[in-house]
């Protein structure tokens, strides 16, 4: 077959994952290429360090190879995805105790003055991790992965509000946190 897989829709690539071991292994490369980056930063968020990200990223993709085995169909790859990771994660979070995001892992935009950079991404890795675990799952699910409420709301199976109040909370939360340390940023 030779097919260009990127034209395909998620829903589409899903159902190819049922088929013979070429054509599913295309079809997961493509599936992975649209999704990894985003599930990746969902698993270091919440897991807070590379090595149990990386165990959860793995075991992710794992677990949805397995369900494509199931004769189903799929809507929403993405939030299937991340419902996956979430589940991983959280369940991976009971058994542990909870561990800081190493600072140089978190990413932020700042390009003139690297030693700055470096501080603020230390700064705001800090402040996620003082954050109450709920909250920092929406915020994370909806400022690194640009989740809407409703999205959220319907992966961690609450209501619109509740995830609405968390995210507020934890936005309030990181503003107070950084605050003393952001003077000289400010208009």
């Amino acid at each position: 077959m030779s097919d260009n897989f990127s034209r395909y829709s998620d829903s589409r690539l899903f159902a190819l994952l049922r088929e013979e071991p070429k054509t599913k292994d295309q079809a997961f490369a493509e599936l992975y290429a649209r999704h990894s980056s985003r599930v990746w930063l969902y698993c270091l968020k919440i897991m807070g360090d590379r090595q149990s990200a990386e165990d959860m990223f793995q075991g992710t993709f794992l677990r949805f190879l397995q369900s494509a085995t199931v004769e189903r169909e799929m809507s929403n790859v993405p939030g299937f995805l991340l419902r996956i990771a979430r589940n991983l994660c959280l369940n991976a979070k009971q058994k542990m105790r909870p561990i800081t995001t190493s600072l140089e892992e978190l990413e932020l935009p700042v390009e003139e003055h690297p030693v700055e950079a470096r501080e603020l991404e230390r700064l705001v890795s800090t402040a996620l991790d003082l954050l109450p675990e709920e909250h920092r799952e929406a915020f994370v699910l909806q400022a690194y992965n640009g989740m809407s409420y409703k999205e959220i709301a319907e992966m961690i199976d609450r209501p619109v509000t509740t995830v609405r109040n968390r995210v507020v909370r934890a936005k309030k939360k990181m503003r107070e946190i950084l605050a003393p340390y952001l003077v000289d940023y400010r208009e």
